[in-house]
């Protein structure tokens, strides 16, 4: 059975080394003592979110707090090629359904995006702590797959926003229904073009927008044909994910399955 994770900040773990004692506190602390009820001598993870894992074992509990003695300090690369869910805003917490479910099969990003169709509006103070709570979501997702990652949740698009990521992305796929080339097709084709670099995990910014792909989902009613017309003239493409039609919900998390079989990332 793999391992509780819990959460610590970016850079937390750099100097941690076999024996050294990592004292982890804050709510993730008071969650394993007090909800996990962690004990002296088991075995968890902790990871910083960017990557870095600490494996070891409890060596002392105290109230809101939780030491551990490192056994083996971990580095996960980013996968080479990124997957990003662009999700339109949808009713009934759909939206964020797709985002937790897409965070557990393996997305790097989630995009919230103002279609034309979205019911759900962000605006003002609501949409700072609608981002935040997709942000809890995701990361309380990433803890429960056992990831060393937490996706990062962009900052939310409108139109004009969505085209600009399109034009800057390796490859945009707008998954639609009246689509005619299967979304394995559309991949397939495209990993074929680019390859495989020598390098992964580049810092360099262009080099990692062009490594990656993004998955359009649009809200329930759909994706206006003048969005998807914009969308295309920015570089994006259509493709079909399956016959039946799927929920705003499903769409993207059955699209992160399909693309990380083919891309090489399972």
């Amino acid at each position: 059975m793999s391992n509780p994770v819990f959460f610590t900040a970016p850079g937390t773990l750099d100097h941690q080394v076999p024996g050294s004692i990592f004292v982890l506190d804050g709510p993730e602390a008071r969650h394993a003592v007090t909800v996990k009820r962690l004990a002296v001598g088991e075995t968890v993870d902790i990871a910083d979110g960017a990557g870095k894992r600490l494996t070891g074992s409890v060596s002392a509990v105290a109230p809101g707090q939780l030491s551990v003695e490192c056994a083996q300090l971990s580095v996960e690369p980013r996968p080479d090629i990124r997957l990003v869910l662009v999700q339109a805003l949808a009713k009934g917490d759909r939206d964020e359904l797709a985002a937790e479910t897409a965070t557990e099969l393996g997305i790097d990003a989630v995009v919230p995006w103002q279609a034309e169709r979205s019911i759900v509006r962000w605006k003002a103070e609501r949409a700072a702590k609608a981002h935040a709570k997709w942000e809890s979501v995701v990361a309380a997702a990433a803890k429960q797959a056992r990831r060393a990652w937490i996706p990062e949740v962009r900052p939310a698009v409108d139109g004009a926003g969505l085209q600009a990521a399109v034009a800057a992305a390796g490859l945009a796929v707008i998954l639609h229904e009246d689509a005619v080339r299967p979304l394995r097709q559309v991949l397939e084709s495209w990993r074929a073009a680019v390859g495989t670099p020598a390098r992964q995990g580049s810092a360099d910014a262009p080099e990692a927008a062009a490594r990656e792909v993004l998955l359009i989902v649009g809200p329930e009613g759909g994706i206006s044909p003048r969005e998807v017309t914009r969308l295309c003239d920015a570089g994006a493409v259509t493709a079909l994910l399956g016959h039946h039609v799927l929920r705003s919900s499903t769409a993207g998390p059955a699209a992160t399955v399909l693309a990380s079989d083919i891309l090489g990332r399972w």
